[in-house]
């Protein structure tokens, strides 16, 4: 190598180094994803909506999924089925929302998309980016609209309780001896298998089933577990979702299945807790995480009731209740004053029930109303020192409108066992059980000493044994020329089934 080339060389380095040095650096762009998918819910046959969280990464960072400020383009497309591959400009887009993402409500964008066709498929896709100008794609939702009450079709779809984040990935600071004080059992060993970075196997086995939607009945997330430290801030209430909602089965779980949500006491305050207290979560940052992190209303609107009914087809009608904002406080003396729904709420779902020309009615609870559930207990309407009176004035209306026996059925979260039981009064109710495996339990049996039915009142038809992670399927079949039927199917974690009833019309 010659002097003169080591010259030139060293030359040319220096003036590029220089040039360099004189421009000034372009600042990186932040990372921007949808780390927690899309999420719908609501379903009805003309409406749904939708939700994305802008986020600075695609995992948790510190146990949290930080947020991130940027714009959301949602478009919804008809799906309609094409004779050939589709080529862009095939398929029409019917409409399109842009939402800026926000601090103030933990950087997710939501929609409400209106005015669609009963029994449709539709597609919803939507980019993500700092601003309009850096749009890329980001999670598609894929959905079909409810056939509403003058079309008859089966109807698939799933109810689970019991999503315990800190029981399935093991959290040392669990508190053992409460745990077995509360579980009749001792604290599970948490989820060992390969797959535990993807979440929930329940999840998987799901969404090969396809239902048409997902029911999430409470305890959905669990701000006191562990209970020191529990969940007591905004910022700590929303960690609580952020990691559940970013495990990868959900995000494809939630891509191709609408959900609707109930909450329950873990995900509301404290365990069996109500609104009376001045402990943290308040009964105002209680209700603001719902509406905000679950999709009940649009953003930022917390006067959307959460009780609802929802007219799937012509064969099926489901009620979903409220069982903690209204109800008073759990340590007053039972009697007509003492209520979980509140009057307004249950002279609306009488009349409701009542005015349903549906097949099937169902009713989806929070907690259970038939049991038999833990004699110590005093937050629902089994408990000996709970609610009793209000659960006698609804069987006794169901009763005198010959509901007790005919096409309706109750389907409860938040025991962590399965179970199919019969009232005296023939009401029937089905426990979806824990979702995951290390949230299960033994359940009580009828005429236990430690139930709530120690005289053993009432017929269990089925009671799961052993205990296991699953939860509850419910397909609705079209009568065509017979009978319509409703099948409630229980199911383990991997999908098994463990216990099948079917139900014809009556």
């Amino acid at each position: 190598m010659t002097k003169q080339f080591v010259l030139a060389a060293c030359l040319i380095m220096t003036l590029t180094m220089s040039a360099m040095a004189a421009k000034p650096n372009k600042p990186l762009k932040p990372s921007l994803f949808a780390g927690q998918g899309i999420m719908m819910g609501e379903l009805t046959s003309t409406s749904i909506h939708a939700q994305v969280r802008l986020t600075a990464t695609t995992q948790l960072v510190d146990r949290d999924v930080p947020g991130r400020n940027g714009v959301v383009k949602f478009a919804l497309i008809e799906d309609v089925a094409l004779p050939r591959p589709r080529f862009k400009g095939e398929l029409t887009t019917i409409e399109k929302q842009i939402v800026e993402t926000k601090a103030e409500h933990d950087y997710i964008a939501r929609v409400i998309f209106k005015n669609l066709k009963p029994n449709t498929s539709y597609i919803i896709k939507t980019k993500i980016g700092i601003d309009e100008d850096t749009l890329r794609p980001g999670p598609t939702g894929r959905f079909i609209t409810h056939p509403g009450k003058d079309q008859s079709r089966p109807i698939s779809f799933v109810v689970v309780t019991g999503m315990n984040y800190a029981k399935f990935h093991g959290d040392n600071r669990i508190d053992r001896k409460i745990h077995l004080e509360h579980n009749n059992t001792e604290l599970p060993e948490p989820y060992q298998g390969r797959d535990k970075h993807l979440g929930y196997p329940a999840l998987a086995s799901i969404s090969k089933l396809r239902p048409h939607f997902f029911v999430g009945t409470g305890d959905n997330v669990y701000y006191d577990t562990p209970k020191d430290p529990r969940a007591e801030t905004i910022e700590e209430m929303r960690q609580k979702w952020h990691e559940q909602f970013v495990q990868r089965r959900y995000r494809t779980l939630f891509s191709h299945v609408p959900t609707y949500w109930e909450v329950d006491d873990h995900d509301y305050r404290i365990d069996d807790g109500d609104n009376s207290g001045d402990h943290l979560p308040s009964v105002e940052m209680a209700v603001r995480m719902m509406y905000e992190q679950l999709p009940y209303a649009a953003m930022g609107d917390q006067t959307t009731k959460t009780y609802r009914t929802i007219r799937v087809s012509k064969d099926l009608q489901i009620w979903f209740v409220e069982g903690r904002i209204h109800r008073t406080d759990n340590a007053m003396e039972d009697g007509p004053d003492k209520t979980i729904w509140g009057l307004e709420q249950r002279e609306w779902l009488m009349k409701t029930l009542k005015d349903s020309d549906a097949t099937f009615k169902v009713m989806v609870s929070p907690t259970p109303m038939v049991g038999p559930d833990d004699k110590r207990k005093f937050d629902n309407h089994t408990n000996f020192n709970g609610f009793r009176h209000e659960r006698k004035v609804f069987f006794d209306f169901l009763k005198n409108e010959g509901l007790n026996n005919n096409n309706f059925y109750i389907i409860c979260g938040d025991r962590h066992w399965q179970y199919h039981a019969e009232d005296p009064t023939g009401i029937e109710e089905f426990s979806s059980g824990a979702l995951i495996d290390a949230n299960s339990r033994p359940g009580r049996k009828s005429g236990e000493e430690l139930s709530t039915d120690p005289e053993g009142h009432i017929k269990q038809h089925y009671l799961q044994n052993p205990p296991s992670g699953g939860f509850l399927q419910v397909v609705s079949i079209p009568g065509g020329t017979g009978q319509a039927r409703l099948a409630f199917i229980h199911r383990d974690e991997h999908g098994k089934v463990l216990n099948l009833e079917i139900k014809a019309a009556k």
